[in-house]
């Protein structure tokens, strides 16, 4: 895993021909800087040491004034050449990790914390343009500027030009001496930030539970700790901010009252003439400027690397490569077959271990057995969020890892335990499963699986805007929509992962009506523990351990002693 600022320059060669081009626009402005100066320098020597009339010196005066218009329009320029640097970059960074947050599937998502992958990924990215847009710019100017300003003075003051070279150095070596503990406390300042997230995400979805139990008070105190953690931190980057700051600072006046006393001193004893004095001692604050803001670009590098770190762990984990395999995808129901298929996670717990059966074509084979048996993990290899340690899954005569991802998932259609509503309208929601649906087609899907009715009795009906997770809606019609989409997408495999949890009797029945429906002509999977759904199965299999005990018709297992009829005993499979 690369160190974070490592990574960070990882992205350097996109941004080096705007980075160039900023380098470029602030040589210029340097270079008019000189010019300004020495045009100023001139005019008040001419003026005020010679007694020259104003109509000698009016041109210098007139010439200052596009100086000054060509300066700012290039600061300007430079500015926005940078700021599109780093947006590029946070484009970028964001794509980078919202793919390989898909490459690592809902498996890998499920066991991090929310809170923390929004914070990542929208204020971490955030905090990475600052790197881009000034800090690197700036690092560029502070080496050119002042050496362009050093040889413009060197022919006309080398002592100044002396003092100038010679104390330069010390700065940058003094904000090193005091920043160099800001990286580890700008990445502690980033964790806290990033469980503060996490912690207050949970509490907001957890808010109802939390009110129910009374708990609300105690859960606000942990909240109120988990703040004050990241004020002190905060506090901490900040008082060592402004201490690099404060040096800074006063480095750069001492050194430029130096040059000040010097030339002085030397002007006095009649050493140096008034004009290429005035031309120093004009320059040395400007010198010293490009230095002095390093301490403010300096926190912002601190602060990128705080932020890169959690990304940096996210781009590590391992993801399943996108299979592109070239073989074409079965277009009717397919037989699913499942070949001494093996899974272990990477902690080492075996969710299936060599399993083996087959789905037969345009059936509902129902897989179910105790929590913990393997269910999920099956559904999951079948989706591709993971992929399998041994064997393999076949789809009539195709080897699953044949097939590319696309050719496979346009071929399935997938309705879980607790069905996504995205914020937006029905119709939205609903042409998830084909962006091409015109209204008829989601009535009539909507139809076929009984969703039409409460659609229609919505206030603006499929135009109807829904609030994030479905908000508004019963648990059972959120399910009706998912079972829409599914029969929108008009696949030839649909995988079911308990359709029917958390309904109560009536939704339980409308939904299994709709399966019943939409499971026609179908290859089904259905993963269920709940009897009324295992009445649409023509075959079950049982897992134990990731195990297959026991296999075959509905009827015949529920008659025998096997397994499956222990397991209706026992109430594990509740009627």
């Amino acid at each position: 895993m690369p160190r974070p600022e490592t990574w960070l320059k990882s992205f350097l060669p996109q941004v080096r021909a705007p980075l160039r081009r900023s380098m470029l626009l602030g040589l210029l402005n340097g270079v008019l800087l000189v010019l300004q100066a020495w045009l100023v320098a001139w005019a008040i020597a001419a003026g005020v040491m010679h007694g020259a009339p104003l109509r000698q010196i009016a041109w210098a005066l007139a010439a200052l004034v596009p100086v000054f218009v060509a300066r700012f329009v290039l600061a300007r320029v430079a500015e926005r050449v940078a700021f599109q640097a780093g947006a590029s970059i946070r484009r970028t960074m964001r794509a980078d990790l919202l793919s390989h947050l898909q490459r690592l599937g809902p498996a890998w998502l499920q066991g991090q914390a929310r809170g923390d992958l929004v914070n990542s990924v929208v204020g971490g990215v955030e905090a990475l343009e600052g790197y881009y847009a000034r800090y690197l710019p700036t690092m560029r100017m502070t080496a050119l500027v002042p050496l362009v300003i050093a040889v413009a003075v060197l022919p006309a003051d080398w002592v100044s030009a002396l003092v100038m070279l010679v104390s330069a150095p010390l700065i940058p070596f003094f904000m090193w001496m005091i920043g160099k503990g800001t990286e580890e406390l700008n990445q502690k300042q980033w964790r806290v930030l990033a469980f503060l997230s996490a912690r207050f995400l949970d509490t907001l979805q957890g808010l109802t539970t939390l009110k129910l139990l009374g708990a609300s008070r105690r859960e606000a105190a942990v909240v109120a700790q988990v703040s004050d953690d990241y004020r002190r931190s905060t506090m901490q980057v900040l008082r060592v901010a402004f201490l690099s700051s404060v040096v800074l600072e006063f480095l750069a006046t001492v050194s430029i009252a130096v040059v000040a006393v010097m030339v002085g001193f030397r002007l006095m004893w009649g050493e140096l003439a008034f004009l290429p004095g005035l031309f120093a001692l004009l320059l040395a604050p400007e010198f010293y400027a490009p230095l002095r803001n390093m301490g403010t670009v300096y926190h912002l590098r601190m602060e990128a690397i705080g932020a890169a770190e959690r990304m940096v762990q996210i781009l590590a984990e391992p993801a399943p490569a996108p299979l592109t395999g070239s073989m074409s995808a079965p277009t009717n129901a397919p037989a699913l077959a499942f070949r001494e298929l093996s899974f272990t996670y990477p902690d080492g717990t075996v969710a299936l271990d060599r399993c083996s059966f087959t789905a037969p074509a345009g059936c509902v084979t129902a897989v179910v057995g105790a929590s913990g048996a393997g269910k999920s993990s099956l559904l999951h290899l079948l989706l591709r969020f993971i992929a399998p340690t041994a064997g393999a899954i076949r789809l009539d005569d195709v080897d699953l890892a044949d097939l590319g991802d696309d050719a496979w998932l346009a071929r399935v259609a997938w309705v879980p335990q607790r069905a996504h509503v995205f914020e937006g309208s029905v119709a939205d929601n609903l042409r998830l499963g084909r962006p091409d649906a015109d209204l008829d087609a989601l009535r009539e899907a909507a139809r076929a699986v009984g969703a039409d009715t409460f659609i229609e009795a919505l206030p603006q009906g499929y135009d109807t805007p829904l609030g994030e997770r479905g908000v508004g809606l019963s648990g059972g019609q959120i399910q009706r929509l998912a079972l829409t989409r599914a029969l929108l997408k008009d696949a030839p495999v649909l995988l079911l992962d308990e359709p029917t949890a958390h309904l109560d009797a009536h939704s339980q029945r409308e939904v299994l009506a709709a399966l019943a429906r939409i499971a026609r002509g179908r290859t089904v999977l259905l993963v269920t523990h709940r009897l009324h759904a295992l009445n649409l199965a023509n075959h079950v299999v049982v897992l134990d351990t990731g195990r297959v005990v026991e296999q075959g018709p509905m009827t015949q297992l529920r008659a025998g002693s096997g397994p499956f009829a222990r397991l209706l005993a026992a109430a594990q499979v509740p009627a």
